[in-house]
C-alpha cells in the first residue's frame, strides 16, 4: 500500500513556511521517504506526481539521484503525462557522466518515429540537452528525417538538436549540408535563426562545410537586406529594428564566409555599407546590430573605405553613454590599432577623454588604447596626457601607466633632455609602481649624455630634496600622520632616490660649480650635500639599496669635494656595524679604502666612463669579427713562435730562420716528442628555440654546457613581448623527469614590457648524470590584455646536443 504523502502544491507551501533550515530539512527528508517508498509500491498512476516533487528537491539542491530510473520508466510509458515528467527528470537528473542516460536512446528514437508533435518536441528537446556524442551517432539519421517535417514546430526544435550534435560530433557535418538549402528559404522566424545557427557552426568545424555556404552568400545578403528595408515581420522587431537578433547571426555568419575570400567579401560590400548608415543607434538593439557590422566589415576583404567607415562608427560608440557601448568600441580599436592606426588616431582625442571614466574597466582599457597611440609625431601631447592622467589614476593602474611611460619614451624620444625630464616626472609622481628597470634605464641615459650631466645631477638634487622634505614634514604635525601613514603603504620614492643618489655621487663637482645655463641658478653647499645624503642613510623609508646607493654616493663625493672628508670617514664608519650584511660590508670595505689604500682611492672612484646603449657590446663584437678576419689561421704563427723559441735554446743555425714546415701526420716529430698539452677546441654552440609564442608573447630558449661539467645543462629562458599592452605578473614554471635535477634561478622579473621592450630572463639549471634524452615540461602563468592566461606545454624537440 502506497504510503500517504503530500501533493506537490503542499510541499511548496510547507517548505516556504520553514522558519529555519533544519525545518526545511526536517520536511523535505521526510517527504523523500515517502517519495521513496512510493517508488519501491511501484504505482503506475501516481508515478509521475512523486517524480514531480522529487525534482522540485533537487531544484533546491538536495540529493535526488534516486529519481533516475523512474525517469526511465515513465519516458517508456505511453502516457503523455508521464512522458513530460519522465523527460523534464532527464533533463535534470541526467547527463553523459552516468552511463543510465545511454538508456533512454531507444525510448527516443520510437518517440521521434511517431507522429505526435507534442512527443516528438518533448525527445528532441531532451536529445539537445543532455545527448552524449554515442546518443549523437545512434540518433542523427532521425533527427535529418525531421528537419524537412511539414510541421514548423517539430522542424524548428529539430534544427536546434542538430546545432547540439555538430557541436557533439563535429563528423555528422555532411549528414546535416543538404537540408540546410532548403531550410534558408523558409519564412517562419525560429526555423530561420536556427537555420543559420546551424549553418554558423557547420562552417566554424568543417571546411568542406565553409566551401559549400559560401554558394549562398548572395542569399543571405538578400534575406539581411530584406530585413534592413522592408523588415521581416513586426512581432519580432524592437525598439524599431526589425529583428535584432536575426541581423545579429545573419552577420556573424557573413563575417564567417568572407574571411580570407574576395569573392564573397566583394558580394557583402554594399549590403554592409547599407546597415552601417541606415540602422538607428538610439537604441541599444541597433548598437548591438551595429556593432557586428563593424566587426564583420573588420574581419572580411572589405573596401578601405569601408574600414574607415568602421572605425568612425566605433569613434562614435566612445561618445555613447552607455558603458557597455563605450567598453567594447576600446577592446574593438585596440584590436585595430596595429593595422588600421592611421584611422584609429583620428579619434585620439576621444579615447584620451575615457581615461577619467570612473569606471575602472573602461580607463583601463583607455589606457592600454592610448599607449598603443603613442609614436614618434604625437608623443610629446601623449606623454604629456598620461603623465596627467598618472597623478590622479587608480593605484592598480599606475603600475600599467608609469610602464607605458617609460617605454613610450624609451621608443619615441625627441630629445635626451626630454627622455630625462619624462622619467624623472615619473619617478617623482610614481616612483614606488615603476618597473625594476628603470633606475638602471635612467643611470645608463644620464651616463651616455655628457652633455646633460650638469643638466641632470641639479634636477634630481632639487628633486631628491622636495622628496626627503615632503617627508620630514609629514612625519611631524598631525596633518603628517596621513601622510606618514600613506608612506608606510607606499614607501618614499625609492627609484627617485637611488638615481638622484648615484648622480650625485657621479657629478658631485658639477652640482657645485653652478655654471649649468640649461637648469635654473641652484647655489648648492658641500654641506648640504652631505647632508642630503645622511638624511637618506638615516630615513626609516629607505630601503637598504638605497641605503647603499647613498653609502657609495658620499664615497665617491670623497674625491670630489674640495672640503676635508672627515665627515665622510665618520658616516662610513657608523655602518660599519649596521645590521644589515650588505652594507655593513660595503661600509668595512670603503673604510678599509680609507685607511689601507688612501693612494688609490682617486682612481678607485673615477667617474663612470660613458655609456651608449649596446654600445661596448656591439664594439666588441664588431672588434672580434675584425680580428678573426685579418687572422684567419691563428694556430700557424703559434707553433712558428714555438720553432723559434727551441732554435734560440739549440743554438745559432742557418736553418733556424726558415723552419720546415710542421709535419700533419702523427709521424711528424716535433709535436710527437714535445706532447705539449694544448686547449681543446671550444664547443660548437647549441641553436636555440622557440618553444612558445601567442599574442606577440614569445618565449626562447638558448643552452650553454660548461666545459669542466659536461652533465651540467644551463637553460635561459627569454620571454619577449612584442603586443600593445605589458605581460603582468608572469611565472615560468619546469618540471624534468624523476632521472635529471632541476633548480630555477629566480627570474629577472615578473612584467614582460610591451612593443618590444626590455626582455625577462630566467635560468634553469638542469643536472643529467645519465645523459637521457632530456624532456622539459613548462607552465607559464600571466596577465594579458586583462585577462588571467594560463599555458602547460611540454617541450620534446630540445637539441641532441643538450643531453649528448
Amino acid at each position: 500500500m502506497v504510503v500517504s504523502s503530500l501533493k506537490l502544491q503542499e510541499l511548496i507551501q510547507e517548505i516556504r513556511e520553514a522558519k529555519t533550515q533544519a525545518q526545511e530539512r526536517e520536511v523535505i527528508q521526510k517527504e523523500c521517504a515517502h517519495i521513496r517508498a512510493a517508488f519501491r509500491d511501484g504505482d503506475p498512476l501516481h508515478r509521475h506526481r512523486q517524480l514531480a516533487k522529487l525534482l522540485y528537491v533537487h531544484m533546491l539542491g538536495y540529493p535526488a539521484h534516486f529519481g533516475q530510473m523512474e525517469c526511465l520508466k515513465l519516458i517508456a510509458s505511453p502516457r503523455f503525462t508521464d512522458k513530460r515528467v519522465g523527460y523534464l527528470g532527464a533533463m535534470l537528473l541526467l547527463d553523459e557522466r552516468q552511463d543510465a542516460h545511454l538508456l533512454i536512446t531507444n525510448s527516443i528514437k520510437n518517440d521521434l518515429s511517431q507522429g505526435i508533435q507534442a512527443i516528438q518536441g518533448l525527445a528532441l528537446c531532451t536529445l539537445s540537452t543532455m545527448g552524449s556524442a554515442e546518443m549523437c551517432r545512434d540518433l542523427a539519421n532521425e533527427v535529418e528525417k525531421l528537419l524537412l517535417q511539414p510541421s514548423p514546430y517539430v522542424r524548428k526544435k529539430a534544427v536546434l538538436t542538430a546545432v547540439h550534435m555538430i557541436r557533439k560530433v563535429p563528423e555528422l557535418s555532411n549528414l546535416f549540408l543538404p537540408p540546410c538549402a532548403q531550410l534558408l528559404r523558409e519564412r517562419h522566424h525560429g526555423i530561420l535563426l536556427g537555420t543559420i545557427t546551424l549553418i554558423t557552426e557547420l562552417c566554424e568545424r568543417s571546411p568542406a562545410a565553409l566551401k559549400h555556404f559560401r554558394k549562398v552568400v548572395p542569399q543571405l545578403v538578400h534575406i539581411l537586406r530584406s530585413l534592413v528595408t522592408t523588415g521581416y515581420s513586426t512581432e519580432h522587431s524592437i525598439s524599431g529594428v526589425s529583428d535584432p537578433f536575426l541581423q545579429v547571426q545573419i552577420l556573424r555568419l557573413l563575417r564567417i564566409l568572407g574571411q580570407n575570400h574576395e569573392e564573397s567579401s566583394e558580394t557583402m560590400n554594399d549590403l554592409l555599407a547599407q546597415v552601417a548608415t541606415n540602422t538607428n543607434t538610439s537604441r541599444n538593439a541597433g548598437s548591438a546590430v551595429l556593432f557586428e557590422t563593424v566587426l564583420t566589415i573588420l574581419d572580411i576583404r572589405s573596401a578601405a573605405g569601408l574600414r574607415v567607415l568602421a572605425v568612425n562608427i566605433l569613434g562614435r560608440f566612445l561618445l555613447n553613454s552607455d558603458r557597455n557601448i563605450r567598453y567594447v568600441a576600446l577592446m574593438s580599436l585596440l584590436r585595430l590599432v596595429q593595422s588600421d592606426h592611421s584611422a584609429v588616431q583620428r579619434h585620439r582625442p576621444t579615447v584620451v577623454d575615457c581615461l577619467r571614466d570612473p569606471d575602472a574597466s573602461l580607463s583601463r582599457r583607455a589606457l592600454e588604447l592610448s599607449l598603443a597611440l603613442v609614436n614618434s609625431s604625437n608623443v610629446r601631447a601623449m606623454t604629456q596626457e598620461l603623465q596627467g592622467f598618472l597623478e590622479s589614476c587608480p593605484p592598480d593602474l599606475r603600475a600599467t601607466c608609469a610602464s607605458g611611460i617609460l617605454l613610450a619614451a624609451e621608443r619615441f624620444a625627441p630629445s635626451k633632455r626630454w627622455h630625462i625630464d619624462t622619467i624623472l616626472h615619473v619617478l617623482t609622481t610614481a616612483g614606488a609602481y615603476v618597473r625594476d628597470d628603470a633606475v638602471a634605464n635612467l643611470t645608463q641615459l644620464i651616463g651616455g649624455a655628457q652633455e646633460l650631466h650638469a643638466y641632470s645631477v641639479r634636477r634630481l638634487y632639487s628633486a631628491l630634496a622636495k622628496d626627503i622634505s615632503q617627508d620630514i614634514t609629514g612625519s611631524g604635525s598631525e596633518e603628517g600622520t596621513q601622510t606618514l601613514a600613506q608612506h608606510v603603504s607606499y614607501p618614499m620614492q625609492q627609484p627617485l632616490v637611488q638615481v638622484a643618489a648615484w648622480c650625485i655621487g657621479e657629478y658631485g663637482d658639477l652640482l657645485l660649480e653652478g655654471s649649468c645655463e640649461e637648469a635654473e641658478p641652484l647655489q648648492v653647499e658641500e654641506e648640504e650635500v652631505l647632508a642630503l645624503l645622511e638624511r637618506v642613510l638615516q630615513s626609516h623609508m629607505s630601503l637598504p639599496a638605497t641605503r647603499g646607493y647613498a653609502l657609495t654616493a658620499l664615497m665617491k663625493l670623497s674625491t670630489r669635494l674640495r672640503g676635508d672628508n672627515n665627515r665622510i670617514r665618520q658616516v662610513v664608519s657608523i655602518y660599519g656595524s649596521c645590521l644589515d650584511v650588505e652594507l655593513q660590508q660595503r661600509a668595512v670595505e670603503y673604510n678599509t679604502l680609507f685607511r689601507k689604500y688612501d693612494h688609490m682611492r682617486a682612481a678607485i672612484l673615477e667617474k663612470m666612463p660613458l655609456m651608449e646603449r649596446g654600445g661596448p657590446q656591439v664594439d666588441e663584437k664588431g672588434k672580434e669579427s675584425e680580428e678573426e678576419e685579418a687572422a684567419p689561421n691563428p694556430t700557424e704563427p703559434q707553433a712558428s713562435k714555438l720553432l723559434d723559441l727551441l732554435d734560440l735554446l739549440d743554438g745559432p743555425s742557418a736553418d733556424a730562420h726558415h723552419p720546415p714546415p710542421l709535419d700533419p701526420t702523427p709521424g711528424g716529430t716535433l709535436i710527437n716528442l714535445l706532447d705539449l698539452p694544448c686547449a681543446p677546441p671550444p664547443p660548437a654552440p647549441i641553436p636555440n628555440l622557440r618553444v612558445f609564442e601567442r599574442e606577440g608573447l614569445q618565449l626562447n630558449l638558448s643552452f650553454v654546457r660548461p666545459p669542466g661539467t659536461p652533465a651540467l645543462l644551463l637553460i635561459t629562458v627569454t620571454a619577449t613581448n612584442t603586443s600593445a599592452g605589458d605581460v603582468t605578473h608572469f611565472i615560468c614554471q619546469a618540471a624534468v623527469p624523476k632521472s635529471f635535477q632541476l633548480q630555477l634561478q629566480a627570474p629577472s622579473g615578473d612584467t614582460v614590457p610591451a612593443q618590444g621592450g626590455l626582455p625577462m630572463t630566467q635560468l634553469l639549471r638542469i643536472l643529467n648524470p645519465n645523459k637521457a634524452p632530456l624532456r622539459l615540461k613548462l607552465r607559464l602563468t600571466y596577465n594579458h590584455f586583462g585577462q588571467s592566461v594560463q599555458e602547460i606545454f611540454e617541450v620534446n624537440n630540445l637539441p641532441v646536443e643538450t643531453w649528448q
